[in-house]
């Protein structure tokens, strides 16, 4: 009776790695160098039309078998990688600001920016939440609320990034990782402001 149930459990075993094996080359026939390749041109194509393609390519490339030739998921995965590094640089200035060494003018700037720059966080991922959200009947209304948003982020990382002096190594560093945030978040207002006007 033991034998009988593992030439079962064996059978099972065996139909289950077949399907398995199945799926997995189905996928991989799917998410082939073509098509992996197909998924990257439309990433380069859409990433032209921004303010800074080069970057725009650079952040999303990695990304092309989640995005494949959705606008919508391109959109969504700009704002992703943007709020991803909106929040390790903030983390990143909230230990340069307790670190010795910082002239009083510095750690103000420092404060300040940190404030704008929660901001811009908070916006952002409200943007994402909202994206998850559309549907044909609110398409107009929501997408209104994401640009307006996204919008405000921009804003919200220029006035950071310009509290701070140039001259400094301090406010160098900073306000060069606050800048390519600026320039990823333009990017991701274009790519929704270009799936907006897909659905208008």
């Amino acid at each position: 009776m033991e034998g009988s149930s593992s030439n079962h459990m064996l059978k099972y075993f065996l139909i289950l790695l077949a399907i398995f094996s199945y799926l997995n080359s189905s996928s991989a026939s799917r998410h082939g160098p073509s098509k992996i390749a197909a998924d990257r041109r439309f990433i380069k194509t859409s990433c032209s039309s921004t303010t800074y393609p080069t970057l725009c390519y650079k952040s999303l490339a990695r990304h092309a078998s989640l995005i494949q030739t959705s606008p919508k998921l391109l959109a969504h995965a700009s704002l992703n990688v943007t709020l991803a590094m909106a929040k390790s640089t903030s983390a990143v200035m909230l230990k340069m600001s307790k670190s010795p060494g910082m002239k009083p003018r510095e750690v103000d700037a420092m404060q300040d920016c940190l404030e704008e720059l929660s901001d811009s966080v908070d916006e952002l991922r409200k943007s994402i939440g909202e994206m998850g959200l559309i549907k044909a009947s609110n398409f107009e209304l929501t997408m209104s609320d994401i640009q307006t948003w996204v919008s405000a982020a921009l804003t919200d990382e220029t006035t950071c990034s310009d509290g701070f002096e140039k001259n400094t190594v301090n406010g160098k560093v900073v306000r060069a990782q606050i800048v390519k945030i600026a320039h990823m978040t333009s990017n991701a207002l274009a790519l929704i402001n270009s799936y907006a006007s897909l659905r208008g």
